[in-house]
């Protein structure tokens, strides 16, 4: 009977669906990998202020859903709900902006835990894989990411997902149009905790799903009849190198995600197909991070494209990903001699880049084929005292049923051969 069960809203990966998931994080790195982007490993708690400051204090991440623990030093620490800040102290405090080839270009792959609701699509341990250009304002690095975003999920055949866009000003234009959204809003009929946030942030008002909110929200001021001159060129650019790379998008006027650190473009991926959760991954521009957790000005961007979203984007779709089966060769030895020799020959099997297992502990015959069937290996090579004697071993193609006896001495060339 198991004691232990793994905590509410949080998940184990198993195999071999977990094979799955690490096809996916392959396949969302692999064009951050060709595009000049390093590594970058964060701690997996973070302290409770560098969140607070960053992604903001009025935001639900912050006041609501962070876990947060006091250590026996009484330090305030947080576990990360998010990757740009982390990655962003990361990078200033080894101070890769001063080695003098911006933009920083880091991509990192991790678990992030957040206190909600648990649903479907919706955990408090979940895990992203994320990219940040550090400390360069460029329309074409905003383009770049989500050109590469689009890219890898196309890879994994995805088609059904949109790329939502819209552009959230910057420090010249957006006090203006706060201060209408301000005014406007304040006549709306709101809740209390609302009405506070009214006066923190408005543009999080703009993000509330309560449909009763939405309804009041339809004449409020457009963000884009306030952008200044230098926004709107910025942001046009980022539309014309998308389209010319081919890559659609929807103008979405409404979309501010829910991070306060964002500026100028913002953008978020969406699937229908996945119900009220719909985002699969989203990012943007965040040319003021930087400065509020303490660092100098680098303007940047990046984005986070979730893991478990992107694998149910994929069943919503019923694709099923083409994966290399976990065991090609499995040996059975019948007997000691042939133990020893037959580890060898996985050992050497395993060296030349061919994927093998063994049947390990005492069985029979009977029951290290059937153990052979489980682990899906194309061919099961099994040695016995008569074998031994001849100077082979049965090979048997596990699709055909074809059976027949190599010599020892070419068991792993054959093999290898073909396997490659």
């Amino acid at each position: 009977m198991n004691t232990f069960q793994a905590p509410k809203g949080t998940y184990d990966l198993l195999p071999p669906d977990s094979a799955v998931y690490l096809a996916v994080r392959e396949a969302i790195s692999a064009p951050l990998r060709n595009s000049g982007y390093g590594y970058i490993e964060t701690p997996g708690f973070e302290n409770v202020e560098l969140f607070a400051r960053g992604v903001g204090e009025s935001t639900d991440i912050v006041t609501k859903e962070m876990y947060t623990l006091t250590t026996k030093g009484g330090s305030e620490l947080a576990l990360r709900p998010e990757g740009t800040a982390s990655v962003l102290r990361a990078a200033l405090e080894a101070n890769l902006h001063k080695a003098g080839n911006l933009p920083v270009k880091l991509w990192y792959s991790g678990s992030y835990y957040r206190y909600e609701r648990p649903q479907k699509g919706r955990y408090r341990h979940f895990s992203q894989v994320g990219a940040e250009a550090i400390g360069a304002e460029d329309p074409a690095l905003d383009a770049e990411l989500i050109i590469l975003a689009d890219q890898a999920y196309r890879s994994l055949g995805l088609t059904g997902f949109r790329i939502l866009l819209n552009s959230l000003g910057d420090k010249e234009c957006r006090p203006v149009y706060r201060e209408a959204l301000q005014t406007f809003l304040r006549d709306l009929d709101l809740d209390d905790e609302t009405r506070r946030r009214i006066e923190i942030n408005p543009l999080r008002v703009l993000d509330d799903k309560r449909r009763d909110v939405q309804r009041q929200l339809t004449d409020a001021p457009k963000l884009r009849d306030y952008l200044c001159d230098a926004c709107r060129v910025y942001h046009a650019e980022v539309r014309e190198l998308l389209t010319a790379a081919g890559v659609a998008y929807e103008d979405d006027e409404r979309l501010v995600r829910g991070l306060d650190y964002y500026t100028r473009t913002t953008f978020e991926f969406v699937h229908d197909g996945l119900g009220a959760q719909s985002a699969v991954g989203g990012g943007g521009r965040y040319d003021g991070l930087s400065e509020m957790i303490g660092g100098p000005e680098l303007p940047s961007v990046g984005w986070a494209l979730g893991v478990d979203r992107t694998v149910l984007a994929l069943e919503a779709e019923g694709i099923t990903l083409q994966l290399p089966p976990a065991t090609s060769v499995f040996a059975v030895p019948l007997g000691d001699e042939a133990r020893r020799l037959l580890f060898g020959v996985v050992t050497e099997l395993r060296r030349a880049g061919v994927s093998a297992d063994f049947s390990f502990g005492a069985k029979g015959l009977k029951g290290a084929m059937k153990n052979a069937n489980r682990s899906g290996a194309r061919f099961t090579v099994v040695l016995g005292e008569r074998d031994l004697a001849e100077g082979v071993a049965q090979v048997k193609d596990m699709e055909s049923g074809e059976q027949k006896p190599v010599p020892l001495a070419a068991l792993v060339a054959d093999l290898t051969a073909k396997l490659t």
